[in-house]
């Protein structure tokens, strides 16, 4: 079973595109969205004369609270930390399209906040929902790092912190053995950060950061792998003017 879950987990993110944006307005709310996203012409090499064979199609949108109120005798089992755990991605909406006739496979999860400080982990909920709807454990907390973020009006921080070293080495062995078996092939493997603040930025710490013209939005691109292998360098610090 873990040799399955390995290689789907290769599979899968070799040919992903991630896209976090973050849009702040002038009283602290506003809205967080991310988009993971199947680039077509990478999923092809990878999965070969299957790639044509496939026959999915999924266009679903629901919000996390609804799979509390659905699985509630399974969610009311969990701790009172737990259920507080993932009660803070309530409100986060979720839409799945999987289509193999379109060839569009795509998920967005997104959370209107009041404040920044509000923001979840959306990369969590769909371990949350899968967790209450199958009764487990909360997969979701194996996860080696956790993000949170800040903003006092002045300054806003990503903050990524590895709660679990020994999975991050195991995650980076299994990607420096699976790692040679793709380095021949064109994938697309991008992780962009897309940041809109209320006003001028003033600095910002991370040196992959472009800043725009108008000095109120920042872009940050990564490759896929690499944050994988070092989630903490995706941590950044932004003073506005």
């Amino acid at each position: 079973m873990k040799f399955i879950k390995a290689f789907l987990f290769f599979f899968l993110i070799s040919s992903c595109q991630v896209t976090e944006t973050i849009t702040i307005n002038p009283d602290g709310s506003g809205k967080i969205e991310v988009i993971r996203l199947r680039d077509e012409n990478s999923y092809m090499q990878l999965s070969g004369e299957s790639y044509s064979r496939e026959e999915v199609f999924k266009d679903t949108t629901y919000f996390f609270k609804e799979y509390i109120e659905k699985y509630k005798d399974i969610f009311l089992k969990y701790t009172v930390e737990e259920q507080k755990l993932m009660r803070k991605n309530s409100n986060v909406k979720v839409y799945k399209k999987e289509s193999s006739f379109e060839k569009e496979f795509k998920s967005v999860f997104s959370f209107d906040f009041n404040k920044v400080s509000e923001i979840p982990d959306l990369y969590k909920t769909e371990d949350y929902a899968n967790d209450i709807k199958y009764n487990y454990a909360l997969t979701a907390e194996n996860h080696y790092y956790k993000i949170d973020y800040d903003f006092d009006g002045k300054v806003f921080k990503r903050l990524v912190s590895i709660t679990n070293p020994a999975e991050l080495q195991k995650t980076k062995e299994e990607l420096a053995k699976a790692n040679p078996k793709y380095t021949s092939l064109k994938l697309t493997q991008s992780y962009t950060l897309q940041y809109h603040f209320p006003g001028k930025i003033k600095s910002v710490s991370n040196k992959k950061a472009v800043i725009s013209l108008d000095k109120k939005s920042l872009t940050m691109e990564f490759p896929l792998l690499d944050c994988l292998q070092n989630p903490e360098m995706t941590n950044l610090e932004v003073v506005l003017e």
